[in-house]
């Protein structure tokens, strides 16, 4: 199929000419997605914001902020009925400052809990444990965050059961009905909060994705047929330059099934591993523009898309670890549109182009 891109020789190769055209070269990402209707963002940490350097880069290029851990259940409730909201209030305190959404991360997720919450949730007599923080999450927020990651990753088609769902402690426990009340006890909490499924793995090419995408599909029909108040998909957006590709053809697809359902979908997570590939700082920029213009192109191509958010705007808070392998030492990652040193990559100006278009 003939895209928008595949015009293109290489996106990083046509990315300056190409913006420069159509806008000033120095618009940020906030102004040139907002050109076309769309918000772009990013995660961070409360620790960035004191980072005199990086702190108005992060207000100038970002349109909307979504904590990246300090909303997690780990982080919020670190012993039961002791709260910690400093972080989240922190970055909220600078969004509402400098004119930018929030986005909620996240609620319900098998991972990023405390230490105690799996046995107090098998244990527990009732539901409060899940709607209670729920409500009371969502209640707390209401009017200052925008948009809510309700439930996070809970589709695992791997573990074998028939509706595709993750087998884990909240399901063992309350059976697949516990993502339905956590939607209802949020929708209850503020009615105007946009309610979000956030999920990975539609965007592959492999049988493991085709599997995942029916899933999906198979989930949010469900849900909707059950009146569950979901008001959008977030697809993260992990992608790697040098293992794996998106396939355009399917993913596409997929979103139009997404958005016939009346849902709007965002990019929630977006960025692009660049590990396993050359020691030429040069190769691997091109490849992670390269991967996230292929995934842009079809996601913007969407109406329903609303939003696209990568996971941090820049790769001096990143660690070369990251649970993979480098086939090089001195390996630094380089996965987000500007360098450690706040500089704009070919993959800035990969998306700069994904959203003029």
């Amino acid at each position: 199929m003939l895209t928008r891109r595949s015009l293109l020789g290489g996106a990083a190769a046509g990315c300056l000419a190409s913006v420069a055209g159509a806008a000033p070269a120095d618009m940020p990402l906030r102004q040139r997605a907002a050109t076309r209707g769309r918000f772009y963002g990013c995660a961070a940490g409360s620790y960035q914001l004191r980072d005199a350097d990086f702190a108005p880069v992060l207000a100038r290029e970002s349109g909307v902020l979504v904590p990246e851990y300090e909303l997690k259940r780990l982080i919020v409730e670190p012993t039961p009925g002791h709260f910690d909201f400093s972080g989240a209030d922190a970055l909220i305190a600078f969004a509402r400052a400098h004119d930018m959404k929030m986005r909620g991360h996240t609620l319900v997720w098998y991972a990023a809990n405390p230490g105690w919450l799996e046995a107090a949730v098998l244990a527990a007599p009732d539901e409060d444990i899940l709607t209670g923080y729920v409500t009371g999450m969502v209640r707390r927020y209401r009017g200052r965050i925008q948009s809510w990651d309700i439930v996070n990753e809970a589709i695992q088609p791997d573990d074998g059961r028939s509706d595709g769902l993750r087998n884990c402690f909240w399901l063992k426990r309350y059976g697949p009905t516990y993502i339905d009340d956590a939607y209802h006890a949020a929708r209850a909490a503020d009615p105007n909060v946009q309610l979000v499924y956030n999920d990975w793995g539609c965007e592959g090419g492999d049988t493991w994705n085709d599997r995942f995408r029916a899933a999906t599909l198979k989930f949010l029909e469900g849900a909707l047929a059950r009146k569950v108040p979901i008001d959008a998909l977030g697809l993260q957006g992990h992608l790697a330059a040098f293992h794996g590709s998106v396939n355009q053809g399917k993913l596409r697809a997929f979103l139009d099934e997404v958005r016939a359902m009346g849902l709007k979908i965002l990019v929630t997570e977006h960025d692009v591993d660049d590990s396993g590939g050359s020691p030429d700082i040069a190769i691997r920029d091109r490849a992670v523009a390269d991967a996230s213009a292929r995934f842009l192109d079809v996601m913007l191509d969407n109406p329903a898309t609303t939003d696209v958010l990568t996971w941090g705007l820049t790769d001096r808070y990143l660690k070369a670890d990251g649970g993979l392998r480098s086939m090089f030492s001195g390996y630094s990652p380089r996965k987000l549109p500007l360098d450690t040193d706040l500089r704009r990559k070919p993959m800035w100006y990969a998306m700069s182009q994904a959203f003029g278009e």
